[in-house]
């Protein structure tokens, strides 16, 4: 389970601890200004996007990864539903992506919070060339500095 202690957290006294990606995201967000819009259409269009990962995407993709590869036992069915499922949402995302550089147009936290399920797609028996528009964020977000900052820390751990 992600978690997070804050030490400095902005408006209380002591340290906050924060669990969940979503929760963690927005927290982060709010507390930097950054990457979360304040005008309330806005805002709330991230939102949307953040929550359609926590609740789908992320899901999803991670019963396709078990069933797929991982489970004791090889259950045609499952993995068929979970590979499906996972084109299916594939398909929403690609559809949003169709006239933006990112997901709700500028970069966000739901962008932050969708990169590392497609960074998967191989093992979700998902090919980037049957979603277009996916794989032209997937290729501008390998470019983020901040991105390639975070994936160079991952090689480190151990």
């Amino acid at each position: 389970m992600p978690a997070i202690v804050d030490h400095a957290p902005l408006e209380i006294k002591g340290s906050l601890s924060i669990f969940e990606s979503g929760a963690i995201l927005v927290y982060l967000a709010e507390k930097t200004g950054k990457f979360l819009p304040s005008a309330i259409p806005e805002r709330y269009h991230v939102l949307e996007w953040l929550f359609w990962q926590v609740s789908g995407l992320g899901p999803m993709a991670g019963q396709n990864h078990h069933f797929s590869h991982f489970a004791p036992e090889k259950i045609p069915y499952a993995i068929d539903r979970y590979i499906t499922e996972t084109a299916r949402l594939y398909g929403v995302l690609n559809k949003q992506l169709a006239d933006k550089h990112y997901i709700t147009g500028e970069y966000s936290i739901a962008d932050m919070a969708c990169y590392p399920w497609i960074v998967a797609h191989e093992r979700q028996s998902q090919a980037l060339e049957d979603f277009p528009n996916i794989n032209q964020w997937f290729l501008r977000m390998q470019k983020r500095s901040a991105v390639q900052r975070a994936y160079a820390k991952v090689e480190t751990i151990e």
